[in-house]
């Protein structure tokens, strides 16, 4: 395996690939982005043990989406099983990304504690178990401190896993190297990570911009209502799609990557 320095301007052929993957096959695409939604809400109503075991998953399930992207860039359509593809690779694989899953709700648990010590516990509920954000949340100064320092703990955590479930899985790297080589990706190629982050911030303004624009020429308020959660879903989808390719950039394998579909 082997590091790959990109250019800065790579970042937006990072976002717009993503873009072009998901109308390849959008309606597959999307199904494997609400496979993953729902499945993990419906986790979270789980008592007790619903929400850790939810962040266990999400490194397998992040390769999920990316293994999505890749069977969409390759003119194949993902099925659903491609969701769990990292957890169907066999028993090592399987204890592999299943460990990376462990630390990761463990280093997200203890930011959430920080966060409940200064809020008592409000954002951090939210954050496990779901549910709609209030006026009367936002406007408590508690609850906004414990959401900033969430974010800023997260923040570490996101750069650490951004590229560590793909390289578990398709370079056979063990949990904690790997937490290691995606943290040095990420600040060899920041220039252009920095570039694709400003893209999808532009890209979901006009979004938004465009939602904005039509209901003011219509004057439908339904328009608005109805419409802004199609918008968010498929940008969310275009934005994980993307994932694969600053991956697939970032790394040069020894040796072609493992299929998609598990080996008998």
């Amino acid at each position: 395996m082997k590091l790959n320095i990109v250019p800065a301007r790579t970042g937006t052929r990072w976002a717009r690939d993503g873009v072009r993957t998901f109308f390849k096959q959008p309606l597959a695409l999307l199904g494997l982005f609400l496979t993953f939604f729902v499945s993990f809400y419906l986790m979270t109503r789980i008592p007790f043990v619903g929400g850790v075991l939810a962040l266990v998953l999400v490194p397998a399930a992040m390769v999920g989406l990316m293994a999505g992207a890749r069977e969409a860039d390759s003119g194949r359509f993902p099925m659903p099983l491609t969701l769990a593809v990292a957890l169907r690779q066999g028993p090592q694989p399987r204890r592999a990304i299943l460990m990376l899953g462990a630390i990761y709700a463990v280093v997200v648990m203890m930011a959430i504690g920080v966060s409940a010590m200064i809020d008592g516990g409000g954002f951090a509920e939210l954050y496990i178990s779901g549910g709609d954000l209030t006026d009367e949340m936002i406007q408590e100064e508690s609850f906004r401190s414990a959401m900033w320092a969430f974010s800023l703990l997260y923040l570490p955590i996101s750069i650490a896993f951004w590229h560590a479930p793909a390289l578990v899985h398709w370079h056979g790297v063990s949990p904690l190297k790997s937490l290691f080589f995606s943290t040095v990706a990420v600040f060899r190629n920041l220039g252009a990570l920095f570039i694709y982050g400003l893209v999808w911030m532009a890209i979901s303004f006009a979004a938004g911009l465009l939602l904005v624009i039509i209901v003011v020429i219509t004057g439908s308020a339904t328009i608005a209502k109805f419409g802004l959660m199609p918008i968010a879903l498929i940008t969310s989808v275009m934005f994980f799609s993307s994932l694969w390719f600053t991956f697939r950039d970032s790394f040069t394998a020894d040796q072609e990557l493992s299929p998609i579909t598990p080996q008998p």
